[in-house]
C-alpha cells in the first residue's frame, strides 16, 4: 500500500508526507529535484523525479501506487484530468485532492474518477503570513488592504486530515471544509506575531490597487492578482467561520495561530 504525494515539497504537501510517515505508511514523494529535496524528508520516504503538470512522464512514479494525493496548483487545470486518468489506469483506488479554491477541472475529474475520493477545502493557510517576512524584517510593518477576519488553518492540520482520508475508512465522496480554531484579522495576527517575535510590528493600510500592483510586481498576472485581492475584499462566510472538521477527523483540536507563530518566529 503506497501513497504518491504530489507537490510534496510545498507548504502542505510536506505535511501530508510527514503524516503518512508518522502513521508508518510507505510514501513516494514527487518532486522536480529529488537531490535538493533529500534533506527535507525522513529517510524512509521514496523520492521520485517529476511534476504533476506533466502526467505523461509519471508512469514509473505511479507504478505500484494505490493512493494518491493531488495538490491543485497553477498550470494543473489542463494536465490534472490526464493525471487522474493515468493514476486510475495504473491502479490507484483512493485519491485526496487539495482544491484550488473551487471545483475546477481537476476537482471534477477526481469526483468523476470512479474511485474513492475526498476533497479537502481549507480556508486561508497560516503560511500566507510568510509573505510579511520582508516588510517585518526591514521595517517592522505589515501592509494590507483589508483588516477582515479569516479562519486560518495550520498546514500540518491539512496534512493530518489528508492522512486520515487516505488511510481510514468513511471519507469517500466527502468534501471537507477546513479551518483553524479561531478567526483572526491581520491586526490580530500581527499582535500574535509581535508576542512570538518579541518585536513591535505595525499595521499600515494600503489601497486595493496598491495590493494588486504589489502582486503584479512579483510576477503575478493581472487577472490572478485581481482574483487574490478580490477574495480578501469579498470574503465568503466560510472563510471566516470556524468549523470543527479538524478535531472531528483527527481526534484533537486544530492548531492555533499562536502555535504557528511560535514555530516560525525566527523567520521574521
Amino acid at each position: 500500500m503506497t501513497t504518491l504525494v504530489t507537490g510534496a515539497t510545498g507548504n502542505t504537501g510536506r505535511h501530508v508526507v510527514a503524516e503518512l510517515v508518522r502513521r508508518g505508511e510507505p510514501v513516494r514523494a514527487l518532486t522536480r529535484d529529488p537531490v535538493a529535496a533529500a534533506g527535507t524528508f525522513a529517510a524512509e520516504v521514496e523520492l521520485v523525479a517529476g511534476t504533476h503538470t506533466a502526467p505523461e512522464r509519471l508512469d514509473a512514479a505511479l507504478d505500484g501506487v494505490d493512493r494518491l494525493h493531488i495538490t491543485v496548483t497553477a498550470g494543473l487545470a489542463d494536465a490534472g484530468p490526464e493525471l487522474v486518468r493515468r493514476a486510475v489506469g495504473a491502479g490507484v483506488r483512493r485519491i485526496t485532492v487539495l482544491w484550488g479554491g473551487g471545483v475546477g477541472p481537476v476537482e471534477q475529474a477526481v469526483a468523476d474518477s470512479g474511485v474513492e475520493w475526498t476533497r479537502l477545502e481549507p480556508q486561508e493557510f497560516m503560511s500566507n503570513t510568510l509573505t510579511w517576512i520582508e516588510s517585518i524584517r526591514a521595517e517592522g510593518v505589515v501592509r494590507e488592504p483589508y483588516d477582515l477576519p479569516s479562519a486560518l488553518v495550520h498546514e500540518a492540520d491539512i496534512g493530518a486530515v489528508a492522512g486520515a482520508a487516505l488511510l481510514d475508512e468513511g471519507h469517500a465522496g466527502r468534501a471537507y471544509n477546513l479551518t483553524g480554531p479561531e478567526s483572526l484579522t491581520p491586526r490580530e495576527r500581527i499582535a500574535v506575531l509581535a508576542r512570538a517575535t518579541r518585536r513591535d510590528i505595525a499595521f499600515l493600510p494600503i489601497t486595493h490597487e496598491q495590493a494588486v500592483a504589489r502582486l503584479m510586481a512579483a510576477g503575478v498576472p493581472r487577472e490572478d492578482a485581481d482574483y487574490v485581492i478580490g477574495w480578501y475584499a469579498a470574503a465568503s462566510e466560510d472563510s471566516k467561520t470556524v468549523v470543527d472538521t479538524v478535531e472531528r477527523l483527527t481526534g484533537r483540536p486544530a492548531r492555533t495561530f499562536a502555535q504557528w507563530a511560535a514555530e516560525h518566529a525566527q523567520r521574521f
